[in-house]
């Protein structure tokens, strides 16, 4: 008897569901791999000062394009040693629930997304202050969805492994401020010639108002909206609760 053999296997191209597979895989291990990255920063740095952001780095290269007479301002200062008045008036102008909250605010993100939705397009983001952080730190200005799943990931992380007062600290230090402005001190001596520590509560007020927009406002900073928000962040300030 005459027995055919045939190959299994041998030669044949790999199906095209087995590639899908393969590249899913590929995929979600390299995300996985991402977010342990950033679980593993944050950890780091409840005992390490972060010296740089994701938001500095991209506007180091910028400025060295663009503008080389310039470069990155960023002096870290301990909680400590930066004003009360700058802290209630951030609180107050950007997330008036941070001491309480879990790192979002649910309502806010629903007007956001039905803002963009009647705009067309994403112009809102209904961001906390740790949502902000978040950005800042590690993601870039590109404003999609996508950024924004990640965004809420990293938000998560944040509010898990660090408690409140470390959250608005690294913030502080962090936030941009101007062109090529980052954290209080710097921002402080940019604009007022004083220290973090010795900010007024009509500088304070200011300086929370530019917060959304940092770099127009450094080129306009005889806005008459900024003038008057400040002056609206300034009564407000009284209230705001401070995280312990």
């Amino acid at each position: 008897m005459t027995k055919t053999t045939r190959a299994r296997g041998h030669g044949a191209s790999p199906s095209p569901l087995r590639w899908l597979l393969y590249a899913g895989a590929v995929v979600a291990a390299a995300w996985l791999a991402t977010q342990l990255f950033y679980f593993t920063q944050i950890a780091v740095w409840n005992y390490v000062n972060p010296q740089s952001s994701a938001f500095m780095r991209s506007d180091a290269w910028r400025l060295a394009q663009d503008r080389p007479d310039l470069s990155i301002q960023h002096i870290w200062v301990p909680y400590a040693q930066i004003s009360r008045n700058l802290k209630r008036a951030i609180i107050a102008s950007e997330d008036a629930n941070f001491a309480t909250n879990n790192g979002y605010e649910t309502d806010a993100i629903l007007q956001a997304w039905e803002k963009n939705k009647a705009r067309g397009k994403i112009v809102a983001g209904g961001s906390t202050i740790t949502q902000q952080l978040a950005r800042n730190l590690f993601l870039s200005r590109e404003k999609s969805y996508i950024r924004k799943g990640q965004e809420l990931i990293i938000t998560w992380m944040l509010e898990t492994l660090m408690d409140k007062e470390r959250i608005f600290e690294i913030y502080l230090n962090s936030v941009e401020w101007g062109n090529g402005v980052y954290g209080a001190e710097a921002a402080a001596r940019y604009y007022f010639k004083t220290s973090a520590a010795k900010l007024t509560a009509g500088q304070s007020a200011r300086l929370a108002v530019m917060l959304p927009r940092p770099k127009y406002f450094d080129e306009h900073r005889g806005s008459g909206y900024l003038a008057q928000r400040a002056r609206v962040i300034a009564r407000r300030m009284g209230a705001a609760e401070l995280p312990e």
